[in-house]
């Protein structure tokens, strides 16, 4: 199993946008060089909206159709709601760079939750194969983290967290659109590289308990379930949302990685 998370704290939220990027470019390079693609796993929210919208301005010479861009999670409605994961990505990702539709592979949110997690989960099986291991290999899987420690639509107290066997299954929020559909910790843990996105002084209080967890923890949050097997366990925090740790590492450039 993979060692603990590396925490890199950069100044602002726009910062840490930039540096998610160029990681995103390197890593994608690199996978492209290796194996002739990169799979993606997206994240929602507005610091993976940040981080999309900078790849989408960057002059970059990335082969993009060799990109599989895929989702760690979507709420139960059409492509065309507002709060689809897949529309925020199509505007500020997809459409800006031209990405094909063949190379896009969005969860059907407007169908029935059972139905279109396993379906999802077919696709991916068909696209990605499972490794030896028996779970998909994502070369990065982005992730961001509520204020109540969930990830992905994998919220506490949840079946979800404790499946073992599926790749997708339907997820339940208890505010907001309550159904989801979601990929399972097993599927997070056998990325090649997790890397969570975390901006926002509303984030600093569960950030630390997730990085810095107490023995007097009832139980885990979801985000703190995360432990690559094998894979590199990062964090990219702005300074608001690291202020409540007590250990930070120094700034590093994800050039350098």
């Amino acid at each position: 199993m993979a060692g603990a998370p590396e925490a890199h704290v950069h100044q602002d939220a726009q910062e840490l946008a930039a540096e998610a990027a160029d990681l995103f470019l390197w890593l994608a390079d690199q996978a492209i060089a290796t194996r002739g693609q990169f799979a993606v796993a997206l994240s929602g929210g507005t610091t993976p909206k940040a981080v999309y919208r900078t790849l989408a301005s960057t002059q970059s010479k990335l082969d993009w159709t060799k990109v599989l861009f895929f989702f760690g999670d979507e709420r139960c409605v059409p492509p065309s709601h507002e709060d689809s994961n897949f529309l925020m990505a199509q505007t500020s990702l997809f459409q800006p760079l031209g990405i094909p539709e063949t190379r896009i592979f969005r969860m059907a949110g407007e169908l029935d939750p059972e139905p279109a997690s396993r379906a999802y989960e077919a696709i991916m099986r068909r696209t990605l194969g499972p490794s030896s291991g028996g779970w998909p290999r994502f070369d990065l899987v982005l992730l961001g983290l509520g204020e109540d420690g969930h990830t992905a639509s994998l919220f506490p107290g949840t079946p979800a967290l404790g499946e073992q066997i599926r790749w997708v299954v339907p997820g339940f929020a208890p505010v907001g659109i309550k159904h989801r559909l979601t990929v399972t910790l097993n599927v997070i843990n056998h990325a090649d590289v997790v890397l969570f996105l975390v901006a926002g002084a509303g984030k600093a209080q569960i950030a630390r308990k997730v990085l810095e967890p107490s023995s007097s923890e009832a139980a885990p949050y979801p985000a703190s379930l995360v432990h690559p097997t094998a894979g590199r366990y990062l964090w990219f925090l702005d300074k608001a949302a690291a202020s409540d740790l007590t250990v930070t590492k120094q700034h590093l450039s994800s050039r350098e990685e």
